[in-house]
């Protein structure tokens, strides 16, 4: 893949880089970037996905490599998806795991600051720990904790999808009290906020979470699947709700610890933002600065107690579609990701 672009120096275009198509994993295009139909041709040859972006980071659209061998395999999941048992099987999984991911992290971020304190012995969610509380000190650290841990018994004892997306929208709720309080002043945080974001955090958070959302809608029609048949996230047009449900385990730590990082570390400041359409969004310097250590980030190497060996966060995304596919016939094989 040849990639030209303005030499500054030179005062005229000329080539920048040759990248081998064996060492990409997909292709990631601003809408200012002219793609050529020959190097279109030879990236959906090797079977590599097209991703389009605005220059506000919104997605545009995916162009796709040609496969028509998964028949069978659609089949099966529009039957398992008007499957009541069945989804209410899976989306008890992906919340369960929704649930443990955050409560490591903050036991994680709580550890190293010297925040936490031990935790009530009580299973009983704590009066101070509700959901509408405010999660202030190592006081409040530890009864987020205890909440979270009490929260579990509930998930087991579910009926229905609803019960569970209450516990799912309290939880996170409830997390993101507690982790707010990690940032740093000059970037505070009080509630999520989305079209518009209405802050840079929020800002760094959707973006992150559009990022990790396409990237799961590819590598669900990769292996086969429609990304847009949910099972904890309605299915509805106009938005690929399996790939919401399979991205949520990853959330708290992907988006919302590279958003922290990203602050905590100044590698984000008031500089890389700016006001538009009645939010906060990135600029084109802070999304370059944002999409580097997203990228790092997806490609580091850690040893997954899960799995048993050395992977990536990418290639548990992709792993994600695998065993969903797999649970389809056998519903144990699917396993949310769960962090260390």
């Amino acid at each position: 893949l040849e990639v030209y672009g303005r030499n500054e120096e030179r005062d005229r275009d000329e080539l920048l880089r040759e990248i081998p198509l064996r060492d990409l994993d997909r292709l990631v295009v601003s809408e200012s970037v002219h793609i050529t139909a020959p190097a279109m041709a030879a990236v959906l040859q090797a079977g590599l996905p097209i991703q389009f972006f605005s220059w506000s980071g919104r997605f545009l659209g995916n162009f796709l490599p040609a496969q028509n061998h998964h028949g069978l395999a659609r089949l099966c999941q529009y039957q398992r998806t008007l499957d009541a048992a069945f989804a209410l099987q899976i989306a008890g999984r992906i919340v369960t795991a929704k649930v443990y991911t955050p409560r490591r992290v903050l036991k994680r971020l709580a550890a190293s600051s010297g925040a936490l304190t031990d935790p009530p012995s009580s299973g009983a969610i704590p009066e101070a720990a509700s959901a509408n509380g405010a999660a202030t000190g190592q006081t409040s650290i530890a009864a987020t904790l205890a909440w979270l841990d009490a929260l579990f018994a509930s998930l087991r004892s579910s009926a229905s999808i609803d019960e569970l997306r209450g516990y799912e929208g309290a939880s996170t709720a409830r997390y993101f009290q507690a982790w707010a309080g990690f940032l740093p002043p000059e970037f505070p945080f009080e509630r999520r906020s989305t079209r518009p974001p209405l802050n840079p955090v929020n800002a760094c958070i959707s973006f992150g979470s559009t990022l990790v959302y396409n990237e799961a809608v590819a590598f669900a029609h990769a292996h086969g699947l429609d990304p847009a048949l949910g099972m904890l996230h309605t299915t509805e047009d106009g938005r690929w709700s399996l790939a919401l449900d399979l991205i949520e385990p990853f959330r708290p730590v992907l988006v919302e610890a590279l958003a922290l990082d990203l602050f905590s570390h100044q590698i984000l400041n008031a500089k890389h933002f700016e006001p538009r359409n009645g939010g906060v969004y990135l600029n084109e310097e802070g999304r370059k600065k944002f999409f580097l250590q997203y990228e790092r980030r997806m490609e580091r190497q850690f040893l997954s107690e899960s799995v048993g060996h050395r992977t990536t966060l990418r290639q548990q995304l992709e792993n994600q579609a695998v065993m969903f596919k797999a649970g389809l016939e056998q519903p144990e094989r699917f396993e949310p990701f769960l962090i260390n």
